[in-house]
């Protein structure tokens, strides 16, 4: 699918190989606040995740897609949640997993590929995210592909530093 395909990574569905690296991903404690994770997830629970994941979009409302270098290199996980379709609006999450590889242009090519496809294949009419008000790398990256900041969560979320807010920003297709 050219749509997924850029010119240094690819996004790709998620394959039952992804167990380690999923695991890997979900259990490290340093990104669950960007997820609003506070459990651990076990090989088990992935596994069953994974045998799930060929689910259709508009049947279970989200996508999760596999940021990977044309070397094979797994770089981070971008998804799409809250699918809906009447309204024709989603969420948009990503990670980049490997912290040599930030700032490097993987997370802002991703994110446009994931937009094309949200708008030309999906046919969606706006998209969304929510970040953190001190994560100022993921504002840049969204800010920069032209997501607006249309409102500040007061003390939304609480983290081990107290409650922090979070701003909301969307992406109108024009």
């Amino acid at each position: 699918m050219l749509t997924l395909k850029g010119e240094h990574i690819y996004l790709r569905a998620l394959e039952p190989e992804d167990l380690d690296f999923i695991y890997t991903v979900e259990n490290d404690e340093s990104i669950w606040e960007l997820g609003h994770t506070q459990t651990p997830y076990s090989r088990f629970l992935i596994k069953q995740y994974l045998e799930n994941a060929h689910k259709d979009i508009f049947e279970v409302k989200q996508l999760r897609l596999v940021i990977s270098s044309y070397k094979d290199e797994l770089i981070g996980l971008i998804d799409i949640f809250d699918f809906d379709f009447k309204n024709k609006r989603a969420g948009i999450g990503i990670v980049i997993t490997d912290e040599t590889k930030r700032r490097s242009g993987y997370a802002k090519e991703a994110l446009k590929l994931l937009t094309n496809y949200c708008f030309t294949t999906l046919h969606l009419h706006q998209l969304y995210c929510n970040i953190s008000e001190d994560n100022v790398p993921s504002l840049k990256l969204f800010e920069g592909a032209g997501f607006k900041k249309i409102g500040l969560k007061q003390e939304w979320n609480y983290t081990s530093e107290g409650f922090q807010n979070e701003f909301l920003l969307q992406l109108i297709k024009r």
